[in-house]
Parts: C-alpha cells; sequence; structure tokens
C-alpha cells in the first residue's frame, strides 16, 4: 500500500473503530501507526455521569468533595484501566 493510501485508509479505520467502540468512564486515544510514526489519532470521549444529581442544596464543599473524589477515580482509572473491544466490533471493521 503507498504511504498516501495509507492514510487515508488508517483514517477510515480509526473513525469506524470510534463509532464501533463503547464508551468507558474515562477517554480512550485511538492511534494508527506505521513503523514509530503515527498518521492518524482520535480520542472516544469519557462517559459523563452526574454525580451532583443526588444532592440537592447544601454546603459547597459536600459537592467540591465529591467532585474531586470523581476526578482521582477517573485518574486511577486511567493509569491502570483497560478497553475491552467486542469481537463483533472487529468483524464489522474487517467486513466493510
Amino acid at each position: 500500500m503507498h504511504k498516501d493510501e495509507a492514510y487515508f485508509f488508517s483514517r477510515d479505520i480509526i473513525e469506524k473503530l470510534k463509532k464501533e467502540i463503547p464508551k468507558h468512564s474515562f477517554v480512550v486515544a485511538l492511534q494508527a501507526r506505521i513503523g514509530g510514526k503515527i498518521i492518524a489519532s482520535d480520542k472516544i470521549g469519557a462517559l459523563h455521569k452526574d454525580v451532583l444529581a443526588k444532592m440537592s442544596g447544601g454546603d459547597y464543599t459536600r459537592k467540591s468533595k465529591l467532585l474531586e473524589k470523581q476526578k482521582k477515580g477517573k485518574e486511577k482509572m486511567k493509569t491502570i484501566g483497560e478497553v475491552n473491544v467486542p469481537k463483533e466490533v472487529f468483524m464489522n471493521i474487517l467486513k466493510t
């Protein structure tokens, strides 16, 4: 495959993966690389959860404590989190 074709082909695959892979609690980076050079990349946004929905009123420090706790949890998940890609996703991408 020619270098120019590889860029467009990888861009298409990244777009298909972005549509097929479900969202996780953290940001998932998708990269297509040839050799050591990244030729296409994109991100799947994090799944958002409203932790303040169950609160009504109260002191702001409680809200900030919950938000800080959520932030630490997301950072932890980002470092040790694994992304499980379903088998159907690969089959769908290979078919097209």
